[in-house]
């Protein structure tokens, strides 16, 4: 019995201190959800424009001919996946990694942003640009249009017949769901914000040309404003997991506390039956 009453012990302060790791974790995980959610959020109003600018361009403008906009016949496709750096995020890689096995072709040239999925991605023969691992945190804009750029390159040499994202979409502070974001060929959106019937405007030079400049810049953006998505669900999806696993260390520790509660109490029981036992027996 004080053997267990020992290991019982030993297993509360384990759980405690473990306890202690994942609500700081936690803490950290709020502090920069925080942080990336406003970065987010402040982007969308300059894609939004830039997109709704397009869109206008293509509504007033429906026999234009431009390159990114022509569906080609090559079945590859060039995809770039976002993953985190680090783990102890809930299902957030797991999920990524299942939708690219449902979709990807593995014969696909591929592009992976974070370091935590490589190894996977290496083991189940993906084709991947890259010779080393490149991470997510920290990834600037330029970088990462360096990278899109390749995909842009591919689809107008006519060597991918698309290019798209395969990232985590933010919903709200506990929903997060993988994605795919189809780059090129360019579509309208669907959620313009702009009216159904648009104002003409007049542009300079003309539409065609400042469409093949625009919608390179478009992409550009989408691919930098989905990995602002990505890395603000990552956060959340590791808030939700420390605040999971803070909860569940409390739970434990209050059943290893009853546990040893009964453990005492029984070597108490057991203590008083023994002395009574020897007095009477004087």
């Amino acid at each position: 019995m004080a053997q267990s009453k020992q290991a019982l012990r030993s297993r509360i302060k384990s759980v405690k201190s473990t306890r202690k790791i994942t609500k700081a974790m936690e803490m950290i995980a709020n502090a920069k959800l925080f942080k990336q959610r406003n970065g987010m959020e402040a982007n969308r109003e300059y894609s939004q424009r830039l997109q709704d600018t397009v869109d206008e361009i293509m509504a007033n403008n429906q026999d234009i001919e431009c390159e990114y906009l022509q569906h080609k016949e090559n079945p590859h496709t060039f995809t770039i996946v976002y993953c985190s750096d680090l783990g102890l995020c809930g299902g957030y890689n797991a999920n990524i990694m299942r939708m690219v096995k449902e979709n990807l072709n593995s014969e696909d040239p591929t592009i992976l942003i974070g370091t935590k999925l490589y190894r996977q991605f290496k083991e189940a023969n993906f084709n991947l640009l890259q010779n080393e691992p490149i991470e997510s945190n920290g990834l600037q804009p330029s970088q990462l249009k360096k990278y899109v750029d390749q995909g842009i390159n591919l689809f107008r040499e006519n060597k991918v017949g698309k290019v798209q994202i395969i990232y985590t979409k933010f919903v709200n502070t506990m929903t997060f769901k993988p994605e795919i974001d189809i780059l090129l060929p360019f579509s309208k959106s669907e959620t313009s914000t702009t009216k159904t019937s648009y104002v003409e405007t007049l542009f300079e030079p003309n539409p065609q040309v400042i469409l093949n400049q625009l919608i390179p810049m478009m992409i550009h953006d989408v691919a930098y404003s989905d990995l602002m998505e990505a890395s603000t669900s990552e956060q959340g999806s590791r808030r939700v997991a420390m605040k999971t696993a803070s909860d569940n260390a409390d739970d434990l520790s209050q059943t290893l506390q009853l546990e040893f509660n009964k453990a005492r109490q029984a070597a108490i029981t057991q203590e008083i039956t023994e002395i009574v036992g020897g007095s009477s027996a004087v």
